[in-house]
């Protein structure tokens, strides 16, 4: 079983746009992206790799299991 890695934010914005976000605004270099039915929205910086610990608090944010996320990222 494949673990996270980090990834560039450009790969991490499509994932987002496959499971239904939509993005709202950007302030700084942090893209904001909201969802229905998500408590609050979802940021994400814009470095060329994202640490695992951001893209694991908007998997948690998604409600998304990381194994679900890696199989979505070989779809895409």
């Amino acid at each position: 079983m494949s673990h996270i890695t980090p990834i560039s934010w450009k790969r991490f914005d499509k994932f987002l746009r496959y499971v239904g976000c939509e993005f709202k605004r950007e302030k700084g270099d942090h893209r904001i992206y909201v969802k229905d039915g998500l408590i609050r929205p979802l940021v994400v910086p814009q470095d060329s790799e994202l640490p695992i610990f951001i893209i694991r608090n908007n998997l948690r944010i998604l409600n998304i299991s990381p194994e679900e996320y890696l199989e979505i990222l070989q779809r895409i």
